[in-house]
């Protein structure tokens, strides 16, 4: 059996998702344990030229819902970046979660070849829907998941590769 594109897309967007949001509860109480100051870690980064938590939590949620839109052939839903606290990232998360619950596997299978533009700064960007999906999508997900993982645990949040990959 082949893995679809509804299969290597959305569950995974989700599952990583649901941790991320675990691992923000566990940075709320660690902020709250240690009597400071929830945006110190929420505004914290790994270098000066990097950008803070929430930018990462932001964008990891852009990416999946922009990926499994344009690969269902669909509206991206549109979210402003204006999250300064735990709840906030968090309520960010859920309606990505919630978008991505309401896309069927039918409406994301067979993209493999369908054609993507992305508009940046520099330029659009035209990919298929596969190679978006496995190159460009997914590797930038999980950067950006990834560093939100990293900023927390640098800051002292008890967090461990058990809450970054979740129950198997």
């Amino acid at each position: 059996m082949s893995l679809s594109m509804y299969q290597a897309s959305v569950p995974v967007f989700i599952r990583a998702l649901n941790n991320l949001s675990a691992i923000l509860d566990k940075a709320a109480a660690h902020a709250e344990a240690k009597k400071f100051n929830p945006s110190v870690l929420i505004q914290a980064r790994l270098a000066p030229d990097m950008l803070p938590l929430s930018f990462q939590i932001q964008t990891a949620t852009d990416h999946a819902k922009g990926c499994t839109a344009r690969l269902a052939g669909i509206e991206i839903p549109s979210f402003p970046d204006t999250e300064t606290s735990f709840p906030e990232l968090k309520e960010r998360i859920a309606k990505t979660v919630a978008f991505l619950q309401g896309v069927s596997a039918a409406q994301v299978d067979g993209s493999e070849e369908r054609p993507v533009t992305i508009k940046r700064r520099d330029g659009e960007m035209r990919l298929l829907g596969q190679p978006y999906l496995l190159n460009f999508v997914l590797p930038n997900f999980f950067f950006h998941v990834t560093t939100a993982y990293d900023i927390l645990r640098h800051n002292g949040v008890d967090i461990g590769k058990r809450d970054f990959i979740g129950n198997l």
